[in-house]
């Protein structure tokens, strides 16, 4: 079902506690008269083991949101929760720790390292991780076992995207968040990475937030979030979780 909200509110949220926990986030860059509003009074939880969907269009500020709550950006105003962590609060080297020890990312480019073979580019995460899986362990995972050895450039864009969530998801993080990984691939490739996604998030129980300007793909979610100009417009609750199988764009 869809629920009009709004700006910046959140429904639909899942009963568990929240994982993040975020309260009038603003972001705005600038200033004076060429200020931009990136990101304007959003609330914003995620919960243990939830996927979520995060859908607009280039502008609305799906990537800021995503980098706010990876540690990776610092927002303007309000305040933002990891368990009983106040991020907000924290230094450059706290946030560098928070990234390390609880949040993987994967992007829309996967940024492996060409001279580096896929076992050895998941290496690269393993080695400064707390409890990590093995390089190998985690390749098994997103469907590669027969490519450990192979380097990028012996690999499609799938399976390089598959090697960039083996990575992601190699030093077991709480959490997982996605900007647009399928929005170099073809439908079929995507599927696919959507499907490991969809595999990871059910195998690990990693919380999972994508940011896509996909529709279709809302269906995997638990939930969906809508945003346009910096605010979260509408949630749309999922009765079911879609297969991957079942999107098509």
């Amino acid at each position: 079902m869809s629920i009009p909200v709004g700006p910046g509110q959140e429904v639909g949220s899942p009963a568990a506690p929240p994982i993040i926990e975020a309260r009038g986030l603003t972001k705005t860059y600038g200033a004076g008269d060429v200020e931009v509003h990136a990101l304007r009074h959003v609330d914003f939880t995620l919960a243990a083991g939830e996927f979520v969907v995060i859908l607009g269009p280039s502008g609305s500020g799906k990537s800021t949101l995503l980098n706010i709550l990876g540690g990776l950006d610092v927002p303007t105003a309000g305040s933002l929760r990891f368990r009983d962590l106040d991020l907000t609060g924290m230094d450059g080297d706290e946030l560098t720790n928070y990234r390390r020890r609880h949040v993987g990312f994967v992007f829309q480019f996967y940024n492996l390292i060409p001279s580096l073979t896929a076992r050895e580019n998941v290496a690269l995460v393993t080695d400064i991780a707390t409890d990590p899986m093995s390089a190998s362990e985690a390749l098994e995972l997103v469907g590669l076992e027969a490519r450990l050895d192979h380097f990028p450039s012996q690999l499609s864009g799938g399976e390089q995207q598959r090697v960039a969530i083996a990575r992601a998801v190699a030093k077991q993080p709480d959490i997982l968040l996605c900007d647009e990984p399928t929005g170099a691939l073809d439908v079929e490739t995507g599927r696919l990475v959507l499907e490991v996604l969809d595999q990871v998030n059910r195998a690990t129980g990693a919380t999972t937030a994508v940011i896509t300007h996909n529709v279709a793909i809302g269906l995997l979610g638990d939930r969906v979030v809508h945003m346009s100009s910096g605010e979260i417009v509408e949630t749309t609750v999922n009765a079911e979780r879609a297969s991957a199988a079942e999107v098509h764009w």
